[in-house]
């Protein structure tokens, strides 16, 4: 059930917000991204915004679930950490796409992953269906480490 729909909007924007700034500072990533050699299991440019934009609308209810537990005291600690992850998320792809740092991209990325594995731990003291929801986002993380650490093998 929906306690506060205003929050839930504001919940699901700040990330979705994020990636588009994210995008346009990139500019032309995806031009970088057809150009470099890449790894077998390589999606097609076109999937990239689709998955992300799935994955920053999950992220987004998952917080507004934490936020609205009614969980008290862990609130605060769940949610300083899914914001480190937003903002290592945010920073990526100008390191990636603008400046082309691929190992230290994936390095970047390793960091990322372990955020998002803690802020996974720490949203399922609070909530089981708020943790959950970030499974696809590790997971997608965990293949674009891959294809980070490939790309990097490769150019």
């Amino acid at each position: 059930m929906i306690k506060n729909t205003r929050l839930l909007i504001v919940c699901i924007a700040i990330p979705l917000v994020l990636g588009v700034v994210s995008s346009l500072i990139t500019g032309n990533g995806m031009d970088v991204f057809v150009q470099v050699n890449k790894p077998p299991l390589s999606p097609p440019g076109w999937l990239f915004p689709i998955v992300w934009t799935i994955l920053y609308t999950l992220m987004g209810i998952s917080s507004y679930l934490i936020l609205t537990s009614g969980a008290g005291e862990k609130i605060e600690p769940a949610i300083r950490i899914y914001g480190y992850q937003l903002v290592v998320n945010f920073l990526w792809p100008t390191f990636f796409f603008n400046l082309e740092w691929y190992f230290f991209s994936f390095l970047w990325l390793v960091l990322l992953w372990g955020l998002v594995l803690f802020m996974i731990l720490k949203f399922k003291d609070i909530s089981k269906p708020a943790a959950y929801l970030n499974i696809p986002y590790f997971l997608w993380l965990t293949f674009a480490g891959y294809l980070n650490f490939m790309i990097w093998l490769l150019n």
